[in-house]
C-alpha cells in the first residue's frame, strides 16, 4: 500500500470523527503503561508542555488537567471541530507527519498506537527524543503489516530505536487485545533542553 492508501485507511476508521469510543476506551489501558498519574478519567499532567505525535482527532491531551500548553501532531485532515476542541483546551494542532518534527523544548512527548502507520518509525523516535525530555511510549508490537499499518514492530526494534529496554505486556481488556511494548525514557538529549 502507499502512503496515501494507508492515510485513506485510517481516515476511514475515524470516520466522521464523532464516535471516538473504540479508541478512547484503549486510551485508558495505554495510559497505565505510559505511566500517567491518573485521577478519575483524567490525568493530572503538573503544569508540564506535552507533545502528542500521531495523537489522531482524540489525544490524551483532551484528558490532561493542569496542562500548561500541548500540541498534537498528526497528518490526516481531520473535521475542524476536533481542531477547535483542541483549542479550547490550549492545545495546537499541525497536520504534519512525525517524520517532520523539528521540536524542541517540550518537557514530555508522548505516542501511543502510532508507530505501525508511520513511514519511518526509527526517525519519528529520534525526533521524540529531541523534541522533549522525556519520552512516554505504547506501541503494539509482532503484528505483520496490513492495511493502514505498513510496520511490524518488535521489542527489538523498539528497544534499539529508544536505546534502551522497554518493558512488553500481552493484554486483554478494554479493546486492547495482544502484545504491547512500553517505556518511559528520559532523552539522551535532555541536558540540551
Amino acid at each position: 500500500m502507499s502512503t496515501e492508501q494507508d492515510h485513506e485507511f485510517e481516515m476511514a476508521y475515524w470516520g466522521d470523527c464523532c464516535n471516538t469510543f473504540d479508541e478512547e476506551q484503549k486510551q485508558l489501558v495505554y495510559s497505565r503503561f505510559l505511566d500517567l498519574k491518573r485521577t478519575h478519567y483524567s490525568f493530572d499532567v503538573e503544569g508540564k508542555t506535552i507533545l502528542d505525535i500521531g495523537g489522531g482527532p482524540v489525544s490524551l491531551l483532551l484528558k490532561a488537567i493542569n496542562l500548561k500548553k500541548g500540541k498534537v501532531v498528526d497528518p490526516l485532515p481531520y473535521p475542524k471541530w476536533t481542531v477547535d476542541r483542541y483549542a479550547e483546551k490550549n492545545i495546537e494542532y499541525w497536520q504534519l507527519k512525525g517524520e517532520e518534527i523539528v521540536e524542541t523544548g517540550w518537557d514530555e512527548v508522548w505516542i501511543y498506537n502510532c508507530l505501525q502507520h508511520v513511514e519511518n518509525p526509527a526517525l519519528i523516535i529520534d525526533n521524540a527524543l529531541k523534541a522533549g525530555k522525556l519520552l512516554r511510549i505504547f506501541e503494539w508490537i509482532n503484528i505483520p503489516p496490513h492495511p493502514g499499518h505498513p510496520h511490524e514492530l518488535t521489542e527489538e526494534s523498539l528497544n534499539y530505536w529508544l536505546s534502551t529496554k522497554g518493558n512488553t505486556v500481552t493484554l486483554a481488556e478494554g479493546g486492547c487485545y495482544g502484545t504491547a511494548y512500553y517505556a518511559v525514557r528520559t532523552s539522551p538529549y535532555a541536558i540540551d533542553h
